[in-house]
């Protein structure tokens, strides 16, 4: 029978604190937090390993010390109201809840919402939200920050317009070995984007660069 406990605290231990991630917030949100509880039964025991965990179709969620540092990086203060795109089965977004004052955690996975809503109903200060992950939740917008669980092969422009001034967007730009984990500002009209790290991370639905064909 696998420990759980055990398993995360080497996960963190492991994965988190080694990737210079120092918000003690983050710590132990990922300390607490059973994310065997956030994955399909069959990958209960995959739960706390360093990969992209398949949690149904082609998505997965994205490696611990991605989200981590992608959420450490972002500077969210507890007063904040994120954007959680992607939020697959919840675990970003019970992350996140202990980390901001308000997060809205979008899916568009019908199926995958249902299992994040499950999860998620003791987390008071969660709202799930089912819609493209293009187009991110304008009603409950602007937003302080926004965390994209996973890679885009573009830049997500309406995504940063939902942001309010001076707010951040973290993601994993690109596919492959050259993908870089972003972060994006607003300031008035403008967005500036500087790369964090190196990162990779699942190609997120309906992120995918339009193919250019040349004759």
């Amino acid at each position: 029978m696998t420990d759980y406990a055990t398993a995360r605290h080497f996960m963190v231990e492991g994965q988190v604190r080694t990737a210079d991630v120092t918000d003690r917030r983050i710590v132990d949100a990922m300390l607490e937090l059973p994310r065997e509880r956030f994955v399909p039964p069959a990958s209960a025991a995959l739960a706390y390993l360093d990969l992209d965990l398949p949690v149904g179709g082609d998505r997965r969620l994205i490696k611990p010390m991605v989200l981590a540092r992608c959420i450490h990086l972002a500077d969210i203060a507890p007063t904040d109201h994120v954007l959680d795109v992607a939020c697959a089965t919840g675990y970003g977004a019970a992350v996140l809840a202990q980390v901001a004052g308000t997060v809205v955690a979008l899916e568009e996975d019908k199926k995958l919402a249902a299992f994040a809503g499950a999860a998620l109903v003791q987390v008071p200060n969660v709202t799930l939200a089912t819609g493209a992950l293009t187009a991110g939740w304008a009603s409950a917008a602007p937003y302080d920050a926004i965390i994209v669980e996973g890679a885009t092969e573009v830049v997500p422009h309406a995504l940063c317009a939902q942001l309010k001034d001076g707010g951040r967007l973290v993601c994993v730009l690109g596919s492959g070995p050259g993908a870089r984990a972003m972060l994006y500002r607003r300031s008035g009209d403008d967005f500036g984007g500087r790369p964090l790290f190196n990162a990779a991370a699942p190609l997120l639905p309906g992120f995918a660069k339009t193919p250019v064909f040349a004759f």
